[in-house]
């Protein structure tokens, strides 16, 4: 059932591309959905581009006949679709669960608008059920900790079976439960403010829309004009 409703949320964010626009796809379990339907409709989107936040979703997408353009030759783009680990009603967002956070905010920042697809475990009424995930300099891996354990949080090494978690940049990740979170801007000021740490998973502005589904029905969350 899960799976049925992240592929129906998926599908639905598909709506919001036209012909033409350069786009910008996310990395996660829901995503894959997203990116499996992509391939199999690339005809309605004549001259659209699609540009990739992870090497994972560069994969996916070459295996389902899309081709990726080089983001870094892109300064802005028309769309990105993602997904999250956690949205609130003001479509304040966790992302990270991937490991892809930083891309995925560069690429968010690019674009002139940016939907979340979701099933509905997603949907919090207050974010911090989750990890906040920070990408971090491996060289300040001890210090980065112990700032962010003084901001209240209970950081974990993202361990793969191997070795430690390495993101696309070399970067190691620190999964921070800071329990639910009171005050999202300010934590996410917080950890900006750190050397060392080069990204983290809160997305506070960067959601235009979400489409969330729950038992098979897909709801449109759009944030109010300012």
């Amino acid at each position: 059932m899960q799976d049925d409703d992240k592929r129906l949320a998926a599908e639905a964010a598909l709506g919001e591309i036209s012909p033409g626009m350069r786009v910008g796809i996310g990395t996660g379990s829901t995503m894959a959905f997203a990116i499996s339907a992509i391939g199999s409709r690339l005809p309605e989107w004549p001259a659209t581009s699609f540009y990739a936040t992870s090497q994972a979703t560069w994969r996916a997408a070459n295996a389902a006949g899309i081709p990726i353009g080089r983001f870094a030759d892109v300064a802005e783009l028309d769309l990105a679709i993602d997904g999250a680990d956690e949205i609130d009603p003001q479509l304040r967002a966790i992302k990270g669960g991937g490991g892809a956070m930083l891309r995925e905010k560069i690429v968010a920042a690019s674009a002139r608008r940016m939907v979340v697809v979701a099933d509905g475990s997603k949907h919090v009424a207050a974010l911090g059920k989750a990890p906040v995930p920070v990408e971090v300099l491996p060289f300040a891996r001890s210090f980065v900790e112990a700032r962010v354990v003084a901001l209240g949080a209970k950081p974990v090494l993202r361990i793969t079976p191997q070795r430690a978690y390495r993101t696309n940049q070399g970067n190691l990740i620190l999964d921070c439960n800071f329990g639910i979170i009171a005050d999202p801007a300010t934590l996410a000021a917080a950890l900006a403010s750190i050397p060392g740490l080069l990204g983290h998973g809160l997305f506070l502005t960067e959601v235009d829309a979400a489409y969330v589904a729950v038992g098979g029905i897909v709801t449109k969350m759009e944030r109010p004009a300012a």
